[in-house]
């Protein structure tokens, strides 16, 4: 737990150079604005299909008898925004995890970890592929534990799950990629498997704060490179013994 409230600390410390935070807005303001466009453009169709499906249910026609038809837009337009949002965060961690880790990657490791050697055992098109599965992956988990989200407790501990997984599948590759062997890479998979769930787990935390949320990624990805470039430290330090 030490190794995690450590890239937690580092993390912030790093967080607040001058550097990181001209980083810290530029991933959630390209996807607001990316899917910002893709709503306007489509915002009309999404609307009148959900529409349709509730005339089909006969739920338009139940709150017209009870006086409540302007209730359809009105959940609608929630039902709209609650299924973007998320959208829009992974968006916003994916542009972290592809764009932005290569800059935060090489300022943590200058300042903090200069000694280590660097193997290049990832490489850009790996990064990108594990983007996809990732984000594919926590795709199919989110919809495929939606009623889960209805028991107690669940719309807080499912999403968190959710986002742990997404977290740590999403930054670890790209935090080892420049530094890391193959056989390295698998090696800390391995021995920091529970660490590395662990810290996704409690960033997860980080995306029900209004407005911390809106910097989280860029302070998600530096956390996460704080604790396998340690990793790595210490694994090379006991293969030297």
């Amino acid at each position: 737990m030490q190794d995690i409230l450590d890239a937690l600390a580092k993390a912030f410390k790093s967080l607040l150079h001058p550097r990181m935070l001209i980083l810290t807005l530029w991933p959630m303001l390209l996807a607001l604005l990316f899917w910002g466009a893709v709503a306007w453009l489509f915002w009309d169709q999404w609307a009148a299909g959900l529409n349709g499906y509730a005339q089909s249910i006969g739920a338009e026609d139940k709150l017209a008898e009870w006086g409540f038809k302007w209730l359809v837009g009105w959940f609608i337009t929630a039902l709209l925004i609650s299924l973007l949002l998320p959208v829009i965060y992974v968006t916003a961690l994916a542009f972290a995890a592809i764009f932005a880790m290569p800059m935060m990657l090489n300022f943590v490791a200058e300042r903090d970890y200069p000694e280590l050697e660097r193997k290049r055992g990832g490489t850009f098109i790996g990064s990108i592929w594990n983007t996809v599965v990732a984000i594919g992956a926590f795709l199919i988990l989110w919809l495929v534990t939606l009623p889960l989200w209805l028991i107690p407790f669940g719309v807080v501990i499912v999403p968190t799950l959710l986002a742990a997984y997404l977290n740590q599948r999403l930054f670890r590759y790209d935090a080892l990629a420049d530094h890391a062997s193959a056989e390295e890479y698998r090696l800390i998979r391995e021995r920091a498997n529970g660490r590395l769930f662990t810290l996704g787990g409690i960033l997860g935390f980080a995306h029900y704060i209004p407005v911390l949320n809106f910097f989280t990624p860029i302070y998600i990805g530096l956390a996460f490179i704080h604790l396998c470039l340690g990793e790595l430290r210490r694994l090379r330090a006991e293969s030297r013994v």
